[in-house]
């Protein structure tokens, strides 16, 4: 092994913790810092931080944002954890803003196959988040022209943040971006739409208890994970959620009896199918579609009959409006099966 190479492993085990228990699943800590994280993109080319077993579990801590970010946004000095400042050492930058931890490379995972992301539990990191809109970006970008920024605090005790005075709003936190590389011929692609890769979905359902499925593009999957929200409303309208450092565990697991197209999720309560496009109403069109596929297929009933039990049953939500490509999600309660 060359010095190079014996330097870059030793700072990948120096932000990745292995935490192995005999005779339970292998359960690593994943810290972010330099060399963990990917800054705005996916890659199926890009070498994995680390190699996991279908059915491990990871804990994964991931960041707010960079020293420079925060700086630019003009918040508070106190504010800026001497961690951020080392992320200033990553000049591998490409598309999106978002900084991911990753890539994961699940063993056995073949394009066609499906990922099985478990998400058993998430926590805010830190005592705030932060909510922004730049110039140029949201639902009413040309109202309001101009970058402005707040930090937002948490009372953890009490599971809120404080949005203003007299203002507490439940924490909720989520990913808004867990995501696989796409297949290496089609290069590196930005974080910043979600795809057929999930990616930057922003979806305030997929919370601790859901379960996301994405299609496998490429060997090991290659599976990445930021963008850390405490809570956000339907729409992300201003561009930003809560944003703020979480801590989670996920459980990685690759479905070979599984196939799909666009990904899906479920929790314990609903089956959630989604749609992207830059029309929202084509969106709305594509997750609905999605649904009657799901109800065809898993609970053999007739196209016809599909479509008008989404009519009678199904809830469309606005995913976001602000990612390019925009979303919706339709949800299935799974209550109203009497029988398997």
């Amino acid at each position: 092994m060359s010095l190079r190479a014996l330097c870059f492993v030793l700072s990948v085990f120096a932000t990745v913790e292995p935490v192995y228990a005999q005779g339970t699943p292998r359960s690593p800590v994943i810290r972010w810092g330099p060399n963990t994280v990917e800054w705005g993109f996916f890659d199926g080319s890009a070498k994995p931080i680390l190699t996991i077993k279908s059915g491990d579990t990871v804990t994964v801590e991931t960041p707010l944002a960079g020293s420079k970010e925060m700086q630019e946004m003009g918040l508070p000095e106190e504010l800026i954890r001497p961690e951020m400042r080392e992320l200033e050492a990553v000049t591998d930058r490409f598309g999106g803003a978002n900084i991911l931890v990753g890539p994961i490379f699940v063993e056995g995972a073949d394009p066609g196959d499906v990922l099985e992301v478990r998400i058993l539990d998430i926590t805010p990191a830190d005592t705030y988040g932060v909510n922004v809109f730049h110039p140029d970006h949201g639902a009413l970008a040309k109202e309001f022209p101009y970058l402005r920024a707040r930090a937002i605090p948490f009372d953890r005790d009490r599971t809120v943040a404080i949005a203003g005075p007299g203002i507490e709003l439940p924490l909720h936190p989520f990913f808004g971006t867990m995501g696989v590389a796409p297949a290496a011929a089609v290069g590196r692609i930005s974080d910043g739409p979600p795809g057929y890769y999930a990616g930057n979905l922003d979806n305030k359902d997929l919370v601790a208890g859901t379960t996301l499925y994405i299609p496998v593009q490429c060997k090991g999957a290659l599976f990445s994970v930021g963008d850390g929200h405490a809570g956000q409303g339907d729409g992300e309208v201003d561009g930003t959620a809560i944003e703020a450092a979480l801590s989670a565990k996920l459980q990685l697991k690759v479905r070979k009896d599984m196939k799909l197209s666009w990904p899906r999720a479920e929790s314990p309560d609903f089956i959630m199918t989604m749609g992207f496009d830059r029309d929202l109403n084509i969106a709305a069109e594509m997750a609905v579609r999605e649904m009657v596929d799901y109800l065809v297929a898993e609970r053999h009933l007739s196209r016809d009959d599909a479509y008008m039990l989404c009519s009678m049953a199904v809830n469309l939500r606005v995913t976001q409006v602000v990612d390019g490509v925009k979303g919706m999600h339709a949800l299935l309660p799974k209550n109203i099966f009497k029988q398997r």
